[in-house]
């Protein structure tokens, strides 16, 4: 192998660590945002941001957010703070905001684009119809890439996961099944 082609290889090597280290140095720096994360407190409960997952072949931008009112009840405006960091593309990325599930958006579906360096908060309402959980969805897009991210706000209490067993039928094998209405 010729000697110029070795130091192109060990330049593009050198580089592509450097871009692993700068995008881990990142990554880090967005999910320490959060806080802790034995610190962090349910989705809806009132204190610290939670980060919410994010895929990796994602839009890269993180979303961080917080349910504000710890008892939502139906029919009353619950404030979601949202926080979005790693905007890096210099248009800034689209944001879209959706919901469902028995909430809407005091303000109907919200678009807007998000500026590209430092973080961008924004508090946006939602209204339960309902109790039960209900979703605001967020979708964020960056260099052509999307992102989906559901934040969920629980009214009233949680449903038990497990059915109450006078609800289990037994089929025709002695399984237990759980009869459920078709929408």
């Amino acid at each position: 192998m010729k000697r110029g082609f070795a130091n192109a290889g060990l330049r593009a090597g050198a580089g592509a660590v450097a871009l692993l280290l700068a995008l881990c140095a990142h990554h880090s720096a967005s999910a320490d945002s959060a806080g802790p994360a034995g610190a962090t407190k349910a989705a809806g409960a009132p204190g610290k941001m939670k980060a919410a997952p994010m895929k990796g072949n994602g839009s890269g931008v993180a979303v961080l957010f917080q349910v504000s009112d710890a008892n939502p009840q139906v029919g009353k405006a619950v404030p979601v703070t949202l926080t979005f960091e790693g905007i890096t593309d210099p248009n800034g990325a689209t944001l879209r905001l959706t919901a469902d599930g028995g909430l809407s958006l005091g303000t109907g579906e919200v678009t807007r684009t998000l500026p590209a360096g430092g973080p961008s908060t924004l508090t946006v309402e939602v209204v339960p119809a309902a109790e039960g959980v209900g979703y605001l969805h967020v979708f964020t897009t960056q260099y052509g890439a999307s992102s989906a991210t559901s934040i969920p706000v629980q009214v009233g209490k949680a449903s038990s996961a497990l059915p109450a067993s006078k609800d289990l039928k037994q089929g025709s094998g002695g399984d237990k099944i759980l009869p459920m209405p078709v929408k």
